[in-house]
């Protein structure tokens, strides 16, 4: 059977090489199987006929028995339309064309019974369908119906072919009879009878051809459990081969550098999440294997002490580390910290990125190669093939959704022996995307703020109260503190937006004034080395307000900034909006973040800002927006084809998956190589799987 699910779908009756090639192409459809998990997104009661005297003018999708009587093409300011009179023993309504007229004409078959399917509209004391679905009368009573007709994704190019909804439906029936509707079950018994599951089969036939909602339901629970179930297997499998066939060094000793560091030069005590997360990878760095963990925190949780103390655990047992980030900015900002941390330690550091000198850089390289260079900060200039390790016994991830696969492998190739990996996000990701997107590595969460730190206070606040919210910063620059006022950058649209950037620093440096105020600004068209300037002006304390665009969403830690203000705050993503009002609350004082919107809000933006006044919770934060915004967006278009699933959806599915995995979990630990004889179907469907490289195949 799985040889003819493999079958190129123009084999299939009814399909043939044209319709094939647009499949392929439209829908990525290119076998049978391709076919058979095309699933319909929605499903339309189909039962019932309507005469044309009881239609409403509800915009509705109904059907009618009848048949055409003329056809005419009208002429319109922009092309033709093909409109057809259709009529039935009460009445008459108007059937419309606008594309693909030639092969709808010569289509139509006047004065013969057929069936009509669409939704009508009422203009001019007539009703009209527009791009009906046409059934011949006697087909259609042949054809295999069902109470709730399948609705299935198409295109625009489709849809002009003449590949309706109706087609696709027809040539599924057509898989169903070639197949004879026989498909190998894959999950083992023990599974399918402690969950009560339908068989392989009929939850095939039935996501196709459902005879009621009760057993659509049972086929959409069976499949998502099935799709979800073979994501985790493979996470899982990818963790164990890790840790029993990677080696990794072993860090055997606590020693001088740590310990040092610990007990005498922490700026604060550690938090009770900060110790048990340390712990944690203590104890993967002490084993054998190499340790794969990603260290989720928010903003300002202490993630770069975590990150300090597992290099000194590096370095203490005779191995290099390095620090990857995604920016210059933030290589910057992470090379400050930890050297103003390490200060009173024997350790060198050093950074590297596309700025560093010719002189410095060969200097860095040689220093790397000799091992007198202990920790090594720095952007991509890291993964070139210049630079060369002595032993890098540590790699530490800044934001990994930000580099490719091929330019983390890069840095594993630098080694025979791979370095420990930690992966550092301050993007909180909800616990079902984790589960998914990073199941095969074992997670750390900090979910604690450091001791001393007080909560932001956020307001929302439209453009009608600007003239109390100037003087709410006119207060708090009396106090001594800073501010900063932030603009949208959307990429589509740099020249508004930076005409929207220059205009508010315009009005801002009106009403605040020198010689009492003054005024930086930050914007993507800078220079570096202006970037640079500006901020180590506004770190100083010699200007109040710092007006920026989303430039500053990473990599500025000013303690005395005690304000964040969005404009036009509807633009902005909930994550973005969580990231900035993180630049503030750095220090002891209490901080504010004030959204700035325009009168009229769409719902989206009404959740987004009435979340942002409710909680502080990154992950709270983060489950909002998986739900407003779907998986492919949350983790940028890089990691969008992660989450190509054909039926399940991780947002409202979140219950199924956490069952997957559990079952997943329980299976391998009780059979790890899937060699029971009742785990042998599973095996052989999941060897298949793991074939086709799927992209969560490469993840990490």
């Amino acid at each position: 059977m799985s040889s003819l699910l493999a079958t190129p779908i123009e084999y299939l009756k009814g399909v043939g090489p044209n319709r094939g090639e647009l499949l392929r192409k439209e829908l990525s459809i290119h076998t049978y199987l391709d076919l058979l998990h095309f699933y319909p997104f929605r499903y339309i009661d189909r039962t019932r006929y309507y005469k044309i005297n009881e239609l409403l003018n509800n915009n509705a999708e109904v059907q009618i028995i009848g048949k055409i009587i003329s056809v005419k093409t009208v002429e319109q300011k922009r092309g033709k339309r093909l409109v057809a009179s259709f009529v039935d023993d009460t009445g008459e309504i108007e059937l419309v064309w606008f594309q693909g007229l030639k092969w709808v004409r010569e289509s139509l078959k006047p004065n013969t019974p057929i069936v009509i399917f669409g939704k009508c509209t009422y203009f001019n004391g007539l009703f009209s369908m527009a791009h009906p679905e046409i059934e011949l009368w006697n087909e259609h009573e042949k054809n295999l119906r069902t109470a709730m007709q399948p609705v299935y994704r198409s295109t625009e190019t489709l849809a002009n072919r003449g590949i309706s909804n109706r087609v696709i439906s027809k040539i599924m029936q057509q898989l169903f009879i070639e197949t004879e509707a026989k498909f190998a079950e894959t999950l083992p018994p023990g599974i399918i009878s402690e969950l009560s599951l339908i068989p392989k089969n009929a939850a095939l036939f039935n996501v196709h051809f459902p005879k009621s909602a009760e057993i659509l339901a049972k086929a959409q629970y069976r499949l998502k459990f099935e799709e979800l179930f073979f994501i985790q297997l493979q996470l899982i499998t990818k963790n164990m081969i890790r840790k029993h066939k990677i080696r990794g060094h072993v860090f055997e000793k606590v020693g001088l550098n740590f310990t040092d560091f610990y007990n005498n030069h922490l700026p604060f005590d550690l938090t009770s999440a900060q110790k048990r997360v340390l712990k944690e990878i203590r104890n993967d760095m002490g084993q054998p294997a190499q340790m794969n963990r990603l260290l989720q925190g928010d903003v300002g949780s202490g993630k770069t002490i975590v990150a300090l103390m597992s290099m000194l655990l590096a370095i203490d047992n005779g191995f290099q580390a390095c620090l990857m980030a995604p920016t210059e900015i933030l290589a910057n900002q992470h090379y400050i910290g930890l050297t103003e941390l390490s200060k009173d330690l024997n350790i060198n550091i050093r950074i590297l990125t596309g700025s560093t000198k010719t002189a410095d850089r060969a200097i860095i390289h040689e220093s790397l190669e000799n091992g007198s260079l202990d920790i090594i900060i720095g952007t991509h200039a890291l993964l070139e093939d210049k630079v060369k390790f002595k032993n890098l016994g540590l790699a530490v991830i800044d934001e990994q959704h930000r580099f490719g696969v091929e330019q983390r492998a890069k840095l594993w190739r630098k080694n025979e022996i791979p370095p420990h990996v930690l992966v550092m996000t301050a993007t909180p990701i909800p616990r079902t995307l984790a589960m998914s997107l990073y199941g095969d590595l074992d997670i750390s969460v900090i979910d604690e703020l450091p001791p001393g730190r007080k909560p932001i206070k956020t307001v929302h606040r439209t453009d009608n109260n600007r003239l109390g919210v100037w003087k709410f910063i006119k207060d708090e620059i009396a106090k001594g503190r800073q501010i900063y006022i932030v603009y949208p950058l959307i990429q589509e649209s740099e020249k508004m937006d930076y005409k929207d950037l220059m205009d508010g620093y315009e009005s801002i440096a009106r009403d605040f004034p020198l010689p009492e105020y003054s005024v930086s600004i930050l914007h993507g068209k800078m220079k570096p080395s202006e970037k640079d300037a500006e901020m180590a002006r506004f770190s100083a304390g010699k200007t109040n307000i710092m007006v920026a665009t989303t430039v500053i969403e990473v990599g500025v830690n000013v303690p005395n900034a005690s304000v964040m203000i969005i404009e036009s705050a509807e633009r902005f993503g909930l994550s973005q909006l969580h990231q900035l009002r993180g630049r503030v609350g750095r220090g002891a004082e209490q901080s504010y973040c004030i959204l700035l919107t325009g009168q009229k809000l769409s719902n989206d933006s009404k959740v987004r800002m009435e979340t942002m006044t409710r909680t502080n919770d990154g992950f709270e934060i983060a489950e909002v927006d998986l739900k407003l915004r779907g998986p492919g967006d949350i983790m940028g278009t890089q990691q969008s084809g992660v989450l190509n699933l054909k039926i399940a959806d991780l947002v409202l599915d979140r219950d199924i998956l956490q069952l997957a995995r559990h079952y997943a979990v329980q299976l391998l630990k009780d059979d790890p190589s899937m060699s029971k004889p009742e785990h042998q179907r599973l095996k052989n469907a999941y060897i298949e799987l793991t074939r086709k490289k799927n992209i969560w195949n490469h993840i990490s």
